[in-house]
């Protein structure tokens, strides 16, 4: 009797101890799933305000460029009409002793006149075309800006183009950029300052390749303020750091919106780690020049 009570003791301690195990497993996976969802969270508002002050950056570049523009031609404005004053005057007092004269000289006046009224309306079209340019998305043209934006944040970037350039439709241009945008930040944000990330457009026929390498990796090492056989060391990997870098698939807000906009104009996205070294995003547009962002068509056939 006193056996089967032992017995039935220990059950009921192994139940207990069971199912707070249990409890104890139910409140971790709570907790991790909040915590991941919070991360996700972080990610996506870090991408955002990255992205938003990137292009901030660049609208105040383009706008400043204009604003130079404006002054130059309001200069020449501004001399044209004071000349065209001076010219004036002097009509006023030569017309009472040399009306021949006159005709003359108020001749001259229309024309500095033409001249005055042309200035003016280029710098009305120039503030014009920055009114639209505030609020047109950004494109390849706008690439240089980036560059420069996110060399000023801390980051190295080496622009390798080639290939023929040829125009695209707003949105491909815009999924461009956007990807660009989102793999420089990246490397910024993982590689930190003193990264070095080579961008290389190669153009074909009718495609595009983009490829975004980065030496995050071994920036780490550098900022360690390590030598270069100590770098070497340190970023030292084995065929299976390689075969891990092959099959892993990565994920984040960033790389699933880049994904999701190549797609878009039939593009493959591909992003992996590149061991002992950083980062690589790559996509290619296998038909991109001729494609309306459903399915590949040459339009001009």
């Amino acid at each position: 009797m006193a056996e089967w009570l032992q017995s039935d003791a220990s059950s009921s301690v192994l139940l207990i101890v069971a199912a707070a195990l249990v409890l104890a497993l139910a409140v971790t996976l709570v907790l991790w799933l909040r915590a991941a969802r919070r991360l996700r969270r972080s990610d996506r508002d870090w991408t955002s305000a990255e992205r938003t002050r990137i292009d901030l950056e660049l609208s105040l570049a383009e706008q400043t460029g204009r604003l130079g523009i404006v002054r130059e031609l309001q200069d020449v404005a501004v001399h044209n009409v004071s000349r065209l004053i001076t010219q004036a005057e002097g009509a006023r007092y030569t017309a009472e002793s040399d009306p021949s004269s006159a005709a003359r000289v108020v001749g001259a006046i229309v024309e500095s006149g033409r001249e005055a009224v042309g200035d003016m309306r280029r710098v009305l079209t120039v503030a014009r075309e920055g009114e639209s340019v505030s609020s047109r998305q950004p494109g390849l043209q706008s690439a240089r800006d980036l560059f420069r934006v996110m060399r000023d944040a801390g980051l190295t970037i080496v622009f390798d183009e080639s290939g023929e350039r040829y125009e695209l439709k707003p949105g491909a241009e815009l999924a461009i950029f956007r990807i660009l945008q989102g793999a420089l930040a990246n490397a910024l944000k993982h590689g930190g300052t003193g990264t070095e990330a080579k961008v290389s457009f190669s153009w074909t026929r009718d495609g595009l390749q983009l490829l975004v390498d980065d030496d995050g990796i071994r920036a780490k090492a550098r900022r360690a303020g390590l030598d270069s056989d100590a770098i070497n060391r340190d970023t030292a990997y084995t065929i299976d750091d390689d075969l891990h870098a092959l099959t892993s698939n990565f994920s984040g807000a960033g790389l699933t919106q880049m994904k999701q906009r190549a797609e878009l104009y039939g593009g493959v996205f591909q992003a992996r780690t590149v061991p002992g070294v950083g980062f690589s995003v790559s996509v290619i547009f296998p038909a991109l020049r001729f494609h309306n962002g459903v399915h590949s068509v040459n339009l001009a056939r």
